[in-house]
């Protein structure tokens, strides 16, 4: 009995080089492949650990500053029940992290139908972009101009910073009326929590426009570090004893 043999297939040359060209490109995806899965799982890590890291220094610093400043706030407290009828603490609802809303605390520096009287005073507000600012706007009282200056109306966010809603360091939190008018751009500013102070507060804070305003944000977020939030916060020890740009 005759036994057929299989025939042998000899690649040629070129077919052989294409092979070898394949099974190197290949490798080199699975590598990249691998690379692409440890960066991505080192960001993650890194994210939760920074967030962790902040949220300690968050409460540590907010537990301490209530103690602190409980006697300022006692009498500040005090002293806005004196001057004007009307609750003592303002509360406002805000624009939190990726557009989640939260009522924002402070004390009460305008008289109770400010935000009645708002609409007749946007003709003069002085800042740009979806925001009012305004020097001597009438609806603030004398108190209120004394707490805005030294920025002892933002004491109660501290409480705010407790719950979560906000944290030390981070962009200021926007009505949901300003938000509706943000840009692309501008919508950056809602990818972090919120904060009391951050790079805008100790960089000229109502003095400078808008613009620069959200880019000051951006670049916050960009570069935010446990370094960064201890950095922004000394500097914000000066920028309110010498109340810059506050009003």
């Amino acid at each position: 009995m005759n036994v057929v043999k299989p025939k042998s297939h000899h690649l040629d040359d070129k077919t052989e080089r294409m092979l070898t060209i394949f099974a190197e490109r290949r490798f080199q995806r699975t590598r990249a492949n691998q690379r692409l899965r440890l960066a991505l799982s080192w960001w993650v890590i890194r994210t939760k650990l920074l967030s962790r890291l902040k949220r300690m220094l968050d409460v540590t610093v907010a537990v301490i500053m209530i103690i602190l400043t409980s006697p300022i706030m006692l009498i500040t407290a005090l002293l806005i029940k004196l001057e004007s009828p009307g609750p003592v603490i303002f509360k406002q609802v805000r624009v939190g992290k990726d557009g989640e809303h939260f009522y924002c605390y402070k004390f009460r520096s305008m008289y109770v139908d400010a935000e009645q009287r708002l609409r007749e005073l946007q003709a003069k507000n002085e800042a740009d972009g979806p925001v009012f600012k305004m020097k001597r706007d009438p609806r603030v009282t004398r108190v209120g101009r004394v707490i805005r200056k030294l920025s002892i109306d933002e004491l109660p966010q501290l409480f705010n910073v407790l719950k979560g809603e906000m944290s030390l360091v981070g962009p200021r939190p926007a009505l949901p009326s300003e938000v509706a008018k943000y840009t692309y751009e501008q919508i950056g500013r809602l990818h972090a929590i919120p904060g009391i102070t951050g790079l805008q507060q100790v960089s000229g804070r109502s003095d400078l426009d808008f613009k620069r305003w959200v880019e000051l944000d951006l670049q916050y977020i960009a570069e935010q570090s446990i370094w960064k939030d201890i950095e922004i916060l000394l500097r914000t020890i000066p920028a309110v004893l010498l109340g810059r740009g506050a009003y």
